[in-house]
């Protein structure tokens, strides 16, 4: 069933694509972007933008094969090429909304999200209780919500270092008022 489809060429598409990955990532920076008010930034990083544009240009591309080339391909070739076509559209969808256009910032106080659709979570240092990794990238609960944000971002190791450090330092404040 699967003799017709390229799939050698589509292992060297993936290995490509996995070289820029790694490529990228060399040039992603450690620290946060420092703005206005003492506030410290998450920025998308070059991995993020060639993952979305670089998924929604591929998805453009094989749709306009799709459309050229549809009555004289083979059916089964076409179907996995739509089936392609679709994934890459939805994982760019994806990325755009859990990376490119969320904002997630903090000072001293607190730490700041908002998500793609304009819903913003704010959690104070005091409340943080747990730094977590997870398949979408790091999870910072409190007391009154959770913040997700993406491992990709630059600045995301500071963020995740710093929420560390107040989620242990509030269950040790916790300890030893319960045990006091």
């Amino acid at each position: 069933m699967t003799d017709h489809l390229p799939l050698s060429r589509a292992a060297g598409v993936v290995a490509f694509g996995y070289a820029a990955f790694l490529a990228l990532r060399l040039l992603q920076p450690e620290e946060a972007v420092m703005v206005e008010g003492g506030w410290a930034e998450l920025r998308p990083s070059m991995v993020e933008y060639f993952a979305c544009y670089g998924a929604a240009a591929l998805a453009a591309i094989l749709l306009f094969a799709v459309i050229i080339m549809g009555h004289v391909a083979d059916p089964t070739q076409l179907i996995a090429t739509y089936l392609a076509v679709v994934l890459l559209a939805a994982g760019s969808l994806g990325i755009g909304f859990a990376g490119l256009f969320t904002k997630t910032r903090w000072d001293h106080r607190q730490v700041t999200h908002r998500n793609a659709m304009g819903r913003e979570t704010k959690l104070d240092w005091a409340d943080v209780r747990a730094v977590r990794p997870n398949w979408r990238g790091i999870t910072i609960t409190g007391t009154s919500g959770h913040i997700t944000f993406s491992q990709f971002h630059a600045g995301a190791a500071q963020l995740a270092r710093h929420a560390s450090t107040r989620a242990r330092r509030n269950s040790e404040t916790a300890a030893k008022a319960f045990a006091a």
